[in-house]
C-alpha cells in the first residue's frame, strides 16, 4: 500500500489526479493557505457551487467540481483546529481523511491529492498531523483499493522531510 502514497513538495493546485482535497472551513466559502489557492485556482464558480453545499462540519467531507483545476473534483474538509489535542483533535483530523476517501471512494475517482490538513493556521503540530495522515491514508487504501495514487502535496521542504520520516516509520 505504501506504493500507492506519493510525497512531493509543491503547488496542490497544479495536481494531476481526480480529486485535490481542499482543506477548508466551516463555510467553504474559501479562506486563506490552501483553501485561499484552490479557490484562486478553480476561479469563482467554484465559490458558487460551495455556496449551494451549506458548510461542512469538522472531520466530513463534501465534494464539487474542478471548475478551471487539471483535477475534475475537489474535495473539501474541515479540520480541527489544534487546542493541545484533548478535544477529540486525532479523531477528527483522521476522519477528515478517512471522509475524503469515502467520498472519492462514492464517486469512482482514483487518485487524490492531500494537502497537509489542520498545520497550517489551526495550528496542528505536522509531526502529529503526518502520522495520523498517513496511517489513515493506508488504511482507506485496503479499504479501497479501486484508488490507485494518493499524493501529499507538502508546501515546505521541512514539511515534506517531516512526512518522509512519519512515512518510514510506518
Amino acid at each position: 500500500m505504501k506504493a500507492k502514497i506519493h510525497l512531493l513538495q509543491g503547488d496542490i493546485t497544479s495536481a494531476d489526479v481526480d480529486a485535490i482535497v481542499n482543506a477548508a472551513n466551516n463555510s467553504l466559502l474559501g479562506g486563506g493557505g490552501v483553501d485561499g489557492a484552490i479557490h484562486r485556482a478553480a476561479g469563482p464558480e467554484l465559490l458558487a457551487e460551495c455556496r449551494q453545499l451549506g458548510g461542512c462540519e469538522t472531520g466530513d467531507a463534501k465534494i464539487t467540481k474542478g471548475h478551471k483545476l487539471k483535477a475534475k473534483h475537489v474535495i473539501h474538509t474541515v479540520g480541527p483546529i489544534y487546542r493541545g489535542g484533548r478535544s477529540k483533535e486525532p479523531e477528527l483530523l483522521a476522519s477528515c481523511y478517512r471522509r475524503c476517501f469515502e467520498v472519492a471512494a462514492e464517486n469512482n475517482l482514483q487518485s487524490l491529492a492531500f494537502p497537509s490538513i489542520s498545520t497550517g493556521a489551526y495550528g496542528y503540530p505536522i509531526s502529529e498531523a503526518s502520522g495520523i495522515a498517513l496511517r489513515t491514508s493506508l488504511e482507506q487504501l485496503k479499504r479501497f483499493p479501486q484508488i490507485e495514487k494518493v499524493v501529499f502535496v507538502l508546501f515546505s521542504q521541512s514539511d515534506l522531510d517531516i512526512y518522509r520520516k512519519a512515512l518510514e516509520k510506518l
